[in-house]
């Protein structure tokens, strides 16, 4: 078979042929196959196949695992692209808007981290009872386990 007929998309993709399109590991496309975040079929010949629309998802997985997103946050958002089709530029879209929403929440919380933890590596307390400067009274304790107002959890302002 030729390279031009492996890489028609009514024949799918021969796994190797994704493999060299995204850079990944053979062994890695068959992980994020088990993993749910592709799904192969076989032809005629029992050769497992992969849509070009493949090339995308992979490529997306990629980028958000750098952006430290989990595997399982990752299918959640590929669930909602449409199976049966190459999904369009809208419905890459709204799967953006949602990592947009997300990293713009981990941003918030790298900003505070690195504004705020000087403050707290002195003390070293982040939600015990000691702390008179960011939580006094050790009220932390009652929104949780953990550094709280790291973790995004506003002060009560006592007003």
């Amino acid at each position: 078979m030729s390279n031009n007929n492996q890489l028609r998309a009514s024949s799918g993709l021969p796994i190797g042929a994704l493999s060299e399109r995204t850079g990944l590991a053979v062994s890695a496309i068959r992980y994020y196959e088990a993993q749910g975040l592709v799904k192969a079929w076989r032809n005629a010949g029992g050769q497992r196949r992969f849509q070009r629309s493949d090339i995308r998802r992979l490529s997306f997985v990629m980028i958000a695992q750098k952006f430290g997103f989990s595997i399982a946050e990752i299918r959640k958002e590929l669930d909602r692209l449409p199976d049966g089709r190459t999904p369009t530029p809208a419905d890459w879209a709204r799967i953006s808007q949602q990592f947009r929403a997300a990293l713009d929440a981990r941003i918030t919380t790298l900003e505070k981290l690195r504004d705020d933890l000087d403050g707290c590596i002195g003390c070293g307390c982040l939600s015990l009872p000691k702390c008179s400067l960011y939580n006094h009274a050790d009220a932390a304790h009652r929104k949780g386990p953990g550094p709280r107002y790291l973790m995004g959890d506003a002060p009560d302002t006592g007003d």
